[in-house]
Parts: structure tokens; C-alpha cells; sequence
């Protein structure tokens, strides 16, 4: 469609402010921002939306404009609700720069803008295939009732015989076409949402290709927006995407343009379920922020009663509750103060834990969910909500689990972390009152830090681990460990070299045995009378006598901390 051709829409209501020698220019879809730099997210050819949240000063209209011309943005329309009208410096600098700009009045939703020149575009561009366009169009704007993402699905396949499926980050099928067999299996989209994670932070832009068990998918972004993962560089860890199982690489642009719509109409319902969960982050917020007060707990119990009912509706008691916490880092290893500054990816974490702590029990057309998250500082802290019968009877559901919830997450997510990045998660118990859950929020923290102290990219710690020397070990510093353990084990090793005397190995068995010879020297195959020997040389070249239990247990632990 032609910029003139948004003039001539009353409903849209856009002035213009500049440009009128530009207006034949071609727009091939819109994007909304307000970053200050959104390059990364332009291919050109585009009317870009803004708010002018990115404004600081009248300096940045002249980088921003430059931006966009230099990717090739069609036209610039700017809200006037934000600085009750378009700044002189934005229109000076766009004139500047041949691009031409409207005036969106505060009337005028984005949205209504976005929707009329996806239509638009996919009508010119497709012809009659702009009818497929305009159906899922009305599905999705139908919500619920009409079936969401999964009828839209459902008509890639009758009206473009594409087989398409909406994943999230951790490989979770959100939805396929019902006509689809088979079924997409749960390693397949394990592996789709790895490919997906790793591509995306390459920078590379969408969709990726890639070929699974002989099956080629194109793997298209849906986003909804980037402002708030920006900071961090861990966009795509919060947003969904479509897998197709085609080959885009030989689509012509239309098609291409019509499934990039597809992804825009999906992202309106992943806004609507995001809404839904508004008033359980805010009920969220407000419990935590009482809890870190040290409110009376007659306080925080009358936010639980009412937290209680929105959780778990029809719910006749009082639950149990238990708090995970998790933490994102982008940057260097996290707990060591070289990392993001603080708060940069806790919306990237509550975005992570509401996915990953989605009921995997739920049925019907939508997910469960029983939690609600907020986030202090640079954590993201979940409320979860456990049945009492349950929890009293020691059923399924009494407790969530740390390694459960990293069971089908843990590869996906990984690549999408990459070398320095780490998803980091602790677990308290359930506590049945207000009195206790202060404790189990700094269980939980306790336990992310455990977590964190471990190697790879995503780990999670459970409360069972705090009552065990495992809580301490992570957090003694590095050059009090080396120091601990080349005192106790250098002699050791450095006998081992000279002499293969074995004697590292001997002492792992002989503290695994605790201290039975019989049971040793059976274990390694030796005669009692060499273990002896074995253990007299490790007590001669330490000064340590392993029939002390002190000696024993400084042994245990320089080992483990080797």
C-alpha cells in the first residue's frame, strides 16, 4: 500500500506533519517501539509507530531519525499522548531526512493502525489469499469463543496446506492444527525451540531454517515488543514462536509477508493472555512487598485470603503455599557483582517462570495457571498455591519439585543463554500461613544461590539441599578453596604423580566406606594390610590421622571443593 493511501482512512485519524513529496513511497508492514535503537528489529519498508517514550531531550529526534532512514523505514507516525503532541526537534529532523511523519492522535489505539495496514498490505500483496488473512483476522479478534491460535492453525492447513504449531521458549506446544498427524512430538518441539533460542541470539533474522530428522521447519519469531528484554539481550527467552513445517527459503515475499502477519495476529493473543495475568502480579507484588516489610502476618494473611480465591477458584481452604525464585544473567557469572546491573532481567525471569510453571496437568483449551509472579530487584518471585488436602496427604501436587521443573526446559533454554548466560532457580517448601512465608522467601533465595554456584547454563536448587554441607560449599571464596585443598591434597597428588601410588583414589574410597577397612580393601581389590599401608603414607605426607572424625571430615571437604 502507498503512505498516501493512510491520509485518505478517517478511522486512523493521522495528520501529517512532513513529507508530502514522499507519499507514494511502498509501506510493506508496521512495527511499534520505543527504543531508542531498533534496528535490529527493522528490514525496511516499514511505518514505524512510537510512543516517544525513547525522548529525553530534543538531541535524540536527530539519532532516532537517522536510525530509521538508514534501515529504510517508510514513515515515521508519532503519539501525541505521551508529550501532548509531536516535538518540534522530531519534525525538524525528519524533514531533515526526507521521512515522512504523522501525528497520531491520542484517540487512535496502535493497534486499530497495525491491524488496518497488516490487511492492507496482505490484500495488495496476495490477492485472493488476502481472504485467508482477514479470517484469521476475525478467529483471532474473536478470541476464546472462536478459537484462538489453534482455528488460525487450523486454516493454514486447509486455505496454504502449511502444518504450523505456536511453541513457547521451553518447547511447550501452545498450539497446533487439530487436523494435523501426527502430532508434533514433545522432544520435536524441545528441539525446535532450541534451534529457535540459539538462532535468535546470533542476532540472525527470522524466520530460521532448519531441517529435523529429514523434516525441514521454518521458525518464525512472534514478538511482542522488545523494549522490556532489550537490556539484557535475552529477548527471544520471553516470546513464542511459530514453527511451519516448509521451507521459507523458497517462498516468494508474498507468502513470506502473509505468515510474518500470521505472527502479528498471534502475538494480540499472547497480549490477551499476558493481561489475563495482571491481577495475579499485582496480588503477587503486593503480598511480597508486605513480606519484605515485615508486615504483621494478620497483614499478610488477608492478602493471601484474597490471592487465594483468583489462584485457585472453586478452592473450598486455605492452600499451602510455596515461593520459587529465579534470576536471568546475560552477563557474567551471577553472584560475583560483574553481572547486568540489577533489574535488567527480571521480566525476562517472571516472563521464564509463569512459562515453566505452567500446570502440566491442565486440559482444555488454555493452560492452568495457579501462580502469580512478581519481581524484587533483579529476581523474579512466584506465589504458588498448593491444595492443603494435598499438601497434608503427601499427594502429587503437595510440593513442586527443582529438578522436575527443569526436566524438558533445560536444553531449549540453554541455547538460547548462551556462554555467559544462566537461568538460575531455587525452590522453598510449602508453608501453610502468613508466619511462614518470610522463611520460605529466603529459603527459596538460599537455594537459587546453591543453584547458581553450580556449572552450566540452567540450574535449580531445592530446600531438601539446605540442610546438607552443600549450602555452605558455594560460598566460601575461590582463594580460601584453592588454599583448603592444595594444603590438604597437593602432597597427595604430587605423590601420585611421581609414584602412581594411587593414594587420591584410595582416600575417596576410604571416606565413601566411611572408615570400614573390610569394605575399602574390597572395593578397590587390595589386601587390607596395602590399604593400611596406603593410609599410613596419606596421614605421613598431611599430618592428619584419619581415624580422627575431624580429619576425616576436612578431607571430605577438600574433595569435594577439588
Amino acid at each position: 500500500m502507498r503512505l498516501r493511501a493512510l491520509l485518505d482512512t478517517d478511522a486512523l485519524g493521522l495528520r501529517l506533519l512532513g513529507g508530502e513529496d514522499e507519499l507514494d513511497r511502498t509501506v510493506r508492514g508496521v512495527m511499534t517501539t520505543d527504543l531508542r535503537d531498533p534496528s535490529r528489529y527493522l528490514s525496511g519498508g516499514e511505518l514505524v509507530l512510537t510512543g516517544l517514550a525513547w525522548r529525553q531531550g530534543a538531541t535524540d529526534s536527530e539519532r532516532f531519525v537517522q536510525i530509521l532512514v538508514q534501515n529504510g523505514v517508510a514513515a515515521l507516525a508519532a503519539g501525541e499522548a505521551e508529550l501532548a503532541g509531536v516535538p518540534d526537534d522530531l519534525v525538524v529532523a525528519c524533514a531533515r531526512h526526507r521521512l515522512p511523519l504523522f501525528a497520531v492522535d491520542e484517540s487512535v489505539a496502535f493497534a486499530s493502525i497495525t491491524e488496518h495496514v497488516v490487511r492492507q498490505v496482505s490484500g495488495e500483496r496476495a490477492g485472493d489469499l488476502a481472504a485467508v488473512v482477514d479470517r484469521h483476522r476475525r478467529m483471532m479478534t474473536a478470541g476464546p469463543a472462536g478459537g484462538g491460535p489453534d482455528v488460525v492453525l487450523d486454516l493454514l492447513g486447509t486455505d496454504l496446506d502449511l502444518r504450523a504449531w505456536v511453541l513457547a521458549p521451553t518447547g511447550r506446544l501452545i498450539a497446533g492444527p487439530k487436523a494435523a498427524a501426527p502430532a508434533l512430538s514433545a522432544e520435536t518441539c524441545a528441539r525446535l525451540a532450541a534451534e529457535h533460542l540459539a538462532a535468535a541470539r546470533t542476532g540472525r533474522r527470522g524466520p530460521y531454517r532448519v531441517v529435523l530428522d529429514g523434516t525441514a521447519y521454518s521458525l518464525f519469531p512472534i514478538r511482542r515488543g522488545p523494549a522490556e528484554a532489550e537490556a539484557t539481550g535475552t529477548a527471544a527467552l520471553s516470546d513464542w514462536l511459530l514453527a511451519v513445517e516448509a521451507d521459507a527459503g523458497e517462498w516468494p515475499e508474498e507468502r513470506l509477508d502473509l505468515l510474518q502477519g500470521v505472527t502479528q495476529l498471534i502475538a494480540v493473543e499472547r497480549d490477551r493472555r499476558d493481561a489475563a495475568r495482571t491481577v495475579r502480579r499485582r496480588l503477587a507484588q503486593e503480598v511480597l512487598e508486605l513480606v519484605q516489610a515485615a508486615a504483621p502476618p494478620a497483614e499478610i494473611a488477608a492478602r493471601l485470603r484474597v490471592a487465594a480465591p483468583v489462584l485457585l477458584p472453586g478452592l473450598g481452604t486455605a492452600p499451602h503455599w510455596q515461593v520459587v525464585v529465579a534470576r536471568v544473567e546475560s552477563g557474567a557469572r551471577p553472584d560475583t557483582g560483574l553481572s547486568a546491573k540489577d533489574g535488567d532481567g527480571a521480566p525476562v525471569a517472571r516472563s521464564l517462570l509463569e512459562e515453566i510453571l505452567v500446570d502440566p496437568l491442565a486440559t482444555g483449551p488454555e493452560p492452568s495457571d495457579r501462580i502469580a509472579v512478581a519481581h524484587i530487584g533483579d529476581e523474579a518471585v512466584a506465589l504458588v498455591p498448593l491444595a492443603a488436602v494435598a499438601a497434608e496427604h503427601g499427594g502429587a501436587e503437595a510440593e513442586i519439585l527443582a529438578d522436575a521443573l527443569l526436566a524438558t526446559v533445560r536444553d531449549p533454554l540453554s541455547a538460547g543463554l548462551g556462554e555467559d548466560g544462566r537461568l538460575t532457580i531455587g525452590v522453598s517448601a510449602a508453608v501453610h500461613s502468613a508466619e511462614g512465608l518470610r522463611g520460605a522467601l529466603e529459603e527459596a533465595r538460599h537455594a537459587r544461590r546453591v543453584a547458581a554456584a553450580r556449572p552450566g547454563r540452567v540450574s535449580a536448587a531445592g530446600h531438601q539441599e539446605l540442610a546438607s554441607h552443600v549450602l555452605l560449599l558455594p560460598f566460601v571464596p575461590d582463594d580460601v578453596r584453592r588454599a583448603f585443598t592444595a594444603r590438604l591434597l597437593d602432597p597427595l597428588r604430587e605423590y601420585d604423580r611421581r609414584h602412581r601410588a594411587e593414594l587420591i583414589p584410595t582416600l575417596e574410597a576410604f571416606l565413601d566406606c566411611d572408615g570400614s577397612w573390610t569394605r575399602c580393601a574390597t572395593r578397590l581389590h587390595l589386601h587390607v594390610n596395602t590399604l593400611r599401608y596406603r593410609v599410613g603414607r596419606i596421614e605421613q605426607l598431611t599430618g592428619r590421622d584419619l581415624s580422627r572424625l575431624e580429619d576425616k571430615l576436612d578431607f571430605f571437604l577438600a574433595l569435594r571443593m577439588s
